[in-house]
């Protein structure tokens, strides 16, 4: 069959790539176009299978309502650009993952084109917008969900839906970076042999503009404080060294690594991290955590009237519950991530308390094989 996938960030790269394993495993005739990144470009390669990779997703991705207008003539023609190549493609189905701004449109255009649309990782629903469902029921014909707790959401509004496990579950325990020893790692990146603190900045160049300059001063204060330390920027493999050299300047105590997130993660003593995949990456790897986010005043001004949810980061989500602070906006100051980072490092008792919620946030989300799985389940659908 013929598989046409659209992914539009990191994560959605990360997962496509996985997903696209399954379907290559479930599926040994499959044909894939996509939309994506290097992740599951090196999947379609190691098959050859298809027609490969239709669009980048570092070229251009941007989040926020006031980031989105001000690109919104380019992501207008990429939107053309998909439609123009699904319908001269023909797949079968159009899978959509995540990016529910961009995949709204194409999701609307496929179905009105006669194509059967499934939805991988759909859009937040539940968090805000919840007035889109409706559009959802009249473009998508099946939804393939990753939390437990979106099952009473779409259960209420009677949208079909497959949950099978989450796919980080999977990127995770199969991820080198797990079993590789400390020494092996900091002798492969470089990096000196001493206590650190991972930052995540994120991905986008608008995240890492607001968080950096919080992190610097946070890597100041503490380096006042813990000389010997370091803190390690995990970069992510869409960037460049100048996206973080302007806010690092001569600090010899701040490292910059490239593309070893969960390595990154694994080996540091504590963890700062944006909000997003890497908070619940760092909960399923086992480090501890503070989550801080800031964004544009006017965005976040509009993002308090529309979110619905308690949390910010998925974890917290998935317990219903705090396992770790969340610094967000005007909370999110570098004394206040000195003061939390302080109690990650040192605290035994608050470490242990965090790691049993980590515990519990793994189990919840079931075990592994949620991406084979997911492959068979659109496979079998497709089949019907």
């Amino acid at each position: 069959m013929k598989y046409y996938i659209v992914a539009g960030e990191a994560s959605g790269d990360l997962h496509g790539s996985n997903l696209m394993k399954g379907l290559y495993q479930e599926d040994p005739e499959a044909t894939i176009r996509f939309w994506g990144g290097p992740l599951m470009d090196a999947v379609f390669k190691a098959h050859e299978t298809g027609e490969g990779l239709v669009q980048d997703y570092r070229d251009g991705a941007v989040m926020g309502v006031v980031e989105v207008l001000r690109k919104a003539p380019a992501l207008l023609k990429r939107v053309s650009r998909c439609k123009a190549d699904i319908a001269a493609w023909k797949p079968d189905v159009v899978i959509l993952i995540d990016y529910p701004g961009f995949n709204f449109k194409i999701a609307e255009f496929a179905h009105n084109a006669g194509f059967k649309v499934y939805y991988y990782i759909p859009p937040k629903l539940w968090a805000t917008r919840e007035g889109r469902i409706k559009k959802l029921k009249a473009w998508v014909d099946k939804l393939f969900i990753v939390f437990p707790f979106e099952k009473p959401f779409f259960d209420r509004h009677k949208m079909p839906y497959v949950y099978a496990g989450n796919p980080l579950v999977d990127a995770i325990e199969d991820s080198p970076a797990l079993s590789e020893t400390r020494e092996a790692f900091l002798q492969r990146t470089g990096l000196p042999d001493r206590r650190f603190i991972a930052l995540l900045a994120g991905s986008r160049s608008m995240e890492i503009g607001s968080m950096m300059p919080v992190f610097v001063k946070l890597a100041d204060l503490w380096h006042s404080a813990h000389p010997k330390d370091i803190f390690v920027v995990a970069a992510a493999p869409a960037r460049s060294m100048k996206d973080y050299e302007m806010y690092i300047g001569g600090r010899y105590y701040v490292k910059v690594v490239f593309g070893e997130t969960y390595g990154v993660i694994r080996h540091a003593r504590a963890a700062v991290i944006n909000s997003g995949t890497a908070s619940l990456e760092a909960a399923l790897i086992g480090t501890p955590q503070v989550v801080g986010y800031r964004m544009n005043p006017l965005t976040a001004a509009i993002a308090k009237r529309i979110i619905k949810v308690k949390y910010i980061s998925l974890g917290n989500l998935i317990l219903d519950r705090l396992a770790f602070r969340e610094l967000w906006q005007d909370h999110f100051t570098a004394t206040a991530l000195l003061a939390e980072a302080e109690r990650l490092v040192d605290d035994e008792a608050y470490r242990a308390r965090m790691q049993a919620d980590y515990a519990e946030i793994r189990t919840l989300l079931g075990g592994s094989g949620a991406s084979e799985a997911v492959a068979r389940a659109m496979i079998e659908s497709l089949r019907k």
